[in-house]
């Protein structure tokens, strides 16, 4: 036991996502996962495991045409054990069958989830479950409705199943070949999959404090809740409208869509941009302008602790915060009343500086090796499995070998978080010194 406790936590995350991806990747392979019964290859059944696990979407077959039924729900099985970590789902079997588990697991779970809760950490899983649980059905009600008007009932069941839990869990993965671009005029669709996107992307902790409130349990919400929500909104307002009028008259993505369409469709893709990767128009043609927007939506990506990757929302915010106060010339990070420690602005510093200083060489090494692709498709292949969102300009089957492992690790990267990441690899704890050396200030700017 005390071998195990000496083991970082992060380590045992990221152990729990590579077995996973290991694992799935070798069913997937297999012939009895594919239509045609002989099955796909090793790296192609890994890649798909990896974006399923890493809920990101992209992927190198097809999905409704390679992988018949047992396929698609591994597919599926993987996406929601990777949305909610495998360690939080096996502790939740712990809790059903011995009520309690134990001080290391729940420190586990504690970094799994990324909440500040740890002693009431059995009492927090089940909730969690319970609102997941609850909000898959919920959506998958309302996609029924939809379903049933173009399929059989067993099969509009299962449809309506595998996109609520693909549209929470962030994961962008489609049983239609142009993902949602048939249904563009659906309101259904157009309302049901981005409140489930956004739901599953603003975080767990947020989720609860937001309910608690409404209840009357909780006094305030809480400043991280504030962040999350003020930023999502924001980003979601300005990504319709930039999207609305940048592809408004472009024939080739959504120029030829009804005024309805249009508007659906750029809110749509404003709120799947920034995780999900389910879209309704066509990527490949967009403009240059909205190509850049959609990057720097998808870098931002989610909210802490929700099954959404990128640096998140409260990075930024905490970002422009600092930089408000820098301006201003203050002592302190003030917010809502409420005062941030300067060690959690280091954090994001840290956070957006390791990110684009590793995008910024995975980029320089794959331009090195696709030398006939695109440097913008390359660049938003990348970010987009970064972000774990899974968009795509039609390259992801073009890629060599090579570069998709290095999109499979870029997926991994983002969907464990790149500073967690950093902390893997980090063996020392910190120490401090016994004496400080004298202050002496650098030139900036």
């Amino acid at each position: 036991m005390k071998r195990n406790k000496e083991i970082s936590p992060y380590v045992i995350i990221l152990t729990s996502f590579l077995v996973m991806i290991f694992l799935g990747g070798i069913v997937l392979s297999l012939p009895l996962s594919t239509v045609d019964g002989k099955g796909t290859g090793f790296i192609d059944g890994i890649f798909t495991a990896t974006s399923a696990v890493c809920v990101t979407g992209l992927t190198i077959n097809d999905v409704s045409s390679s992988y018949n039924l047992f396929g698609k729900t591994v597919i599926l099985m993987l996406i929601q054990l990777g949305a909610l970590g495998f360690i939080t789902f096996s502790s939740m079997f712990v809790l059903l069958v011995t009520k309690k588990i134990s001080y290391y697991t729940k420190k586990v779970v504690q970094e799994d989830l990324n909440t500040e809760t740890l002693f009431d950490i059995q009492n927090y899983i089940r909730k969690v479950m319970i609102t997941v649980f609850g909000i898959e059905f919920v959506g998958a009600v309302f996609l029924f409705f939809e379903f049933i008007q173009k399929f059989e009932f067993k099969r509009a069941v299962y449809y309506s199943l595998f996109h609520s839990i693909s549209a929470f869990c962030n994961a962008g993965f489609s049983l239609f070949p142009d993902s949602l671009m048939s249904f563009k005029g659906s309101a259904v669709i157009n309302i049901s999959v981005p409140l489930l996107i956004f739901f599953g992307g603003i975080g767990f902790a947020t989720l609860m404090n937001v309910y608690r409130y409404f209840r009357g349990k909780d006094k305030r919400l809480t400043t991280n809740s504030k962040v999350s929500i003020n930023i999502s909104i924001f980003l979601i307002i300005a990504g319709t409208i930039l999207i609305f009028f940048t592809e408004y008259s472009n024939k080739l993505t959504m120029g030829n869509y009804t005024i309805y369409e249009k508007i659906g469709a750029s809110f749509f893709q404003s709120v799947s941009t920034r995780t999900a990767g389910f879209n309704t128009i066509s990527l490949s043609e967009m403009k240059s302008s909205t190509t850049f927007l959609f990057i720097i939506l998808m870098f931002i990506g989610a909210s802490p602790g929700s099954t959404g990757g990128g640096i998140k929302t409260t990075t930024i915010g905490l970002i422009i915060l600092g930089i408000r106060n820098i301006i201003d010339n203050r002592e302190y990070l003030e917010i809502n009343g409420r005062r941030i420690n300067w060690h959690n602005f280091n954090k994001a510093v840290a956070v957006i500086t390791i990110s684009l200083t590793y995008i910024t060489v995975i980029l320089f090494v794959m331009t090195s090796i696709e030398k006939n692709m695109n440097f913008e498709n390359l660049l938003f292949e990348i970010v987009s499995a970064f972000g774990t969102v899974g968009l795509t300009r039609g390259i992801t089957p073009l890629l060599s070998d090579v570069s998709k492992i290095f999109i499979i690790l870029t997926m991994l990267i983002g969907r464990v978080g790149p500073l967690t990441m950093t902390l893997v690899l980090i063996s020392k704890k910190l120490k401090k010194g016994k004496y400080k050396y004298p202050e002496e200030n650098l030139l900036i700017g």
